[in-house]
């Protein structure tokens, strides 16, 4: 594992995810699935910046709507919610995936800075940063 890597899994242990390499920033956003499941994600591409190990075969995919462009992974057996992920690859064959932060241990991930994302009016990054980090809403 290298230093900067940062591992998450979910509260029984039967999934867990790697992010490979620094984590640039940790979104919050406001959109109405995100505000009620309560995450911080990190993004990446899956296979890439992310890497997600399910042994068991226990993630559940869970669909908003028939043309939803992402799912929303949880482990089936403790019911965390691990990733979401895009369900369609983009033209350089890629699938966009985000990583609950809130499933890696508090101190590998107090320092990310935090974004702010309005997902349910503009669909912009809040900006200016604020200067808070995953640490001033770890509770």
């Amino acid at each position: 594992m290298a230093d900067q890597d940062t591992t998450g899994q979910c509260l029984c242990g039967a999934v867990r995810w790697r992010f490979r390499g620094p984590i640039p920033d940790a979104t919050i956003c406001n959109c109405t699935a995100c505000r009620r499941y309560g995450v911080l994600w990190a993004y990446g591409h899956d296979g890439e910046e992310i890497a997600v190990e399910d042994p068991q075969g226990v993630l559940t995919a869970y669909k908003r709507r028939d043309v939803s462009p992402l799912s929303f992974n949880f482990c089936g057996r403790c019911g965390n919610l691990v990733t979401w992920r895009g369900l369609s690859p983009n033209a350089q064959g890629q699938t966009r995936i985000a990583v609950n932060l809130r499933l890696a241990e508090p101190e590998a991930v107090a320092d990310v800075p935090l974004l702010q994302f309005d997902g349910l009016h503009t669909f912009d990054d809040l900006v200016p940063r604020d200067g808070r980090a995953v640490k001033d809403v770890w509770f």
